[in-house]
């Protein structure tokens, strides 16, 4: 049977009455028929609603050809007459974005002549994929159009053309497509064959915002999000940038040039400190001169740092330098350099007995243990 499609008489209806036409127990729910339907069902990129049908939840919708089947997680008996309510808030979300992706999608098409080769409504933003390079500079001039024609509040037209009038229409497609075809045009902008629903007029989509476009598949794939989604999103942003303002002193607007001079600071201060530990750990190296073999341990040393130390002891003190980093809770880096044996085997001896891992080069193991310091004592005590 073909179910009346309410959703395409009025995307903003929430409310509807309809009967029960048919009721199948599945594996997921019951399957529900219905004489019409406001809920969309999955398809053209957007995600299908969920409500309620006489008081009991739907969880899916699904197109059998022409018939609407809804996934619900009770029964209802067949003839009965149901009220029904959509979630009406994510509906309007979906017609935000679908329509301002219409917007986006016909002023690249314009543009480039490229087409829209996916669509895919997130929870927090959409992306579309288009079959061209688009650059990433041209994102500011192409969102600034997207919202001119959001501001002019353009009605958005949905329609099927007749067979005859079809032919006449020309709209953003990549292939022929049998009739029916449903079009939904913005004029001036696009005019493209959908499935979805739409904001009746393009005011609605309240905001456009480009977020980025990177190479995808030989095109680009595009994300953006629109209306409540995009307010939301620039919202945690300033709020985010906010704190950012505050910890540097800094202006809001300034805040990445405040973030440009404290990566120059924090360099700066970077090399100072790497040269200061370059000359404490040659002083610690010459205090091990002719010592033989050395087990050393350092606090609050990096690898880099670790295996620099194990370097400059293994040059003075004649032997094997192993050098550990790290306390007993949270287990130690360490690094065991030679200048003349291979230390493999005492790496792999080493990582079984103190519960580690590590490897490396003949003349250099790095790597980390999870034992405590009296245990990495007594290991090498033995050796």
């Amino acid at each position: 049977m073909e179910t009346r499609k309410l959703y395409y008489v009025d995307c903003h209806l929430r409310h509807f009455s309809a009967n029960v036409v048919q009721c199948t127990e599945t594996e997921k729910g019951f399957e529900v028929i219905l004489d019409q339907t406001a809920f969309y069902p999955e398809g053209g990129g957007q995600a299908a609603d969920t409500g309620t049908l006489g008081g009991v939840r739907v969880l899916d919708v699904r197109e059998r050809g022409e018939t609407i089947v809804h996934l619900c997680t009770g029964p209802l008996a067949a003839g009965a007459a149901v009220e029904g309510e959509i979630d009406y808030d994510l509906r309007f979300d979906r017609m935000q974005q679908h329509t301002g992706e219409h917007i986006v999608s016909g002023l690249i098409h314009a543009r480039y002549g490229y087409h829209n080769t996916g669509f895919h409504m997130g929870t927090e933003s959409t992306t579309i994929d288009f079959d061209g390079v688009i650059p990433a500079e041209d994102l500011p001039e192409l969102e600034a159009a997207a919202n001119a024609a959001v501001w002019q509040n353009l009605a958005v037209k949905c329609w099927v053309p007749s067979p005859e009038e079809l032919e006449n229409v020309k709209y953003r497609t990549k292939r022929a497509l049998p009739w029916p075809v449903r079009i939904v045009e913005v004029p001036g902008y696009d005019t493209c064959a959908c499935c979805g629903t739409h904001t009746a007029c393009t005011g609605e989509v309240g905001l456009v915002k480009l977020f980025s476009a990177i190479p995808f598949r030989g095109g680009t794939r595009m994300e953006m999000a629109c209306g409540k989604r995009a307010l939301a999103i620039l919202n945690t942003a300033y709020d985010q940038n906010k704190l950012v303002s505050q910890a540097f002193s800094a202006k809001i607007q300034e805040t990445g040039e405040a973030a440009r001079k404290m990566n120059e600071l924090l360099s700066a201060q970077k090399y100072r400190i790497t040269g200061l530990e370059m000359k404490i750990f040659a002083a610690i190296a010459d205090g091990y001169a002719g010592a033989g073999d050395v087990l050393h341990f350092e606090e609050g040393l990096d690898n880099n740092a670790v295996r620099e130390l194990a370097d400059k002891i293994a040059d003075t003190c004649g032997g094997r330098a192993a050098v550990f980093s790290g306390d007993d809770e949270t287990g130690y880096a360490f690094c065991l350099v030679s200048r003349t044996d291979d230390l493999r085997q005492l790496g792999k001896e080493m990582t079984k007995a103190l519960s580690g891992r590590g490897g490396g080069k003949p003349n250099c193991q790095q790597g980390r243990v999870s034992a405590k310091k009296a245990e990495i004592d007594a290991f090498f005590t033995r050796k």
